[in-house]
């Protein structure tokens, strides 16, 4: 059975789809238009009745909450692909830890910093300066614990790529790639390191690959 993903090109579906991939799972991506409104359409809340992205269909099986599709696959398939959770209770307890971490302190400041961005982009305006300056402050404390852990282990929860590395790559990429942001990760060795290490998996490239793909086939129909 092939598993469905339903989201746009952006955000928490590239965490699916690149869990997807490291666990060696077949899947097809269902693409919808979030500037459309697509995600609020009858049809799609019959899946997901708050209309956020991403859904799964597994079979039967309907699944939203990109942290909890990603761990649903990492246990459904906890002998196929790459291991994500760990092997031990220990180092389980590390991943859940990790993402607990970047789940409520590391995202919500770059993803403040990434709606400012888009949207002065989109608009033509310039970004509130106290609000990047805030959120760029709160992002570099953050950064600055991950520095200390990493120089300790090669991965955040050890040294073992696991979902708690893989869940920063979506957003990351558009702080290091999109936003001229790179510095917060560069001035720091470790998460440096770290950075390229995670960033240069086949599976995170394939990712990226898909999705520009699928952005230069939607502006052709356009």
């Amino acid at each position: 059975m092939v598993v469905k993903v339903y989201g746009p090109d952006y955000g928490h579906t590239k965490g699916v789809i690149l869990c997807l991939i490291e666990k060696e799972v077949e899947f097809q991506t269902v693409h919808l238009d979030g500037f459309k409104g697509e995600h609020k359409q009858p049809e799609y809340l019959k899946l997901q009745p708050f209309g956020l992205f991403p859904v799964i269909e597994d079979g039967d099986y309907v699944l939203y909450e990109s942290r909890a599709i990603m761990r649903y696959y990492a246990e459904k398939y906890k002998n196929q692909g790459s291991n994500l959770m760990g092997k031990t209770m220990e180092e389980r307890g590390l991943v859940e830890q990790w993402l607990e971490v970047e789940a409520h302190h590391y995202t919500p400041p770059i993803y403040n910093l990434i709606k400012m961005y888009f949207g002065s982009v989109l608009n033509g305006e310039a970004m509130d300066p106290k609000a990047v300056e805030e959120n760029e402050e709160k992002l570099g404390k953050v950064l600055d614990i991950y520095e200390k852990r990493l120089s300790e282990t090669k991965y955040l929860a050890g040294d073992f790529f696991s979902l708690a590395d893989l869940n920063h790559l979506q957003f990351t990429s558009y702080l290091v790639n999109e936003m001229e942001r790179g510095f917060m990760v560069r001035e720091r060795k470790n998460v440096s390191r770290w950075w390229d290490d995670i960033s240069n998996r086949p599976s995170w490239k394939k990712v990226l690959q898909s999705y520009r793909n699928v952005y230069d086939a939607l502006k052709e129909m356009k």
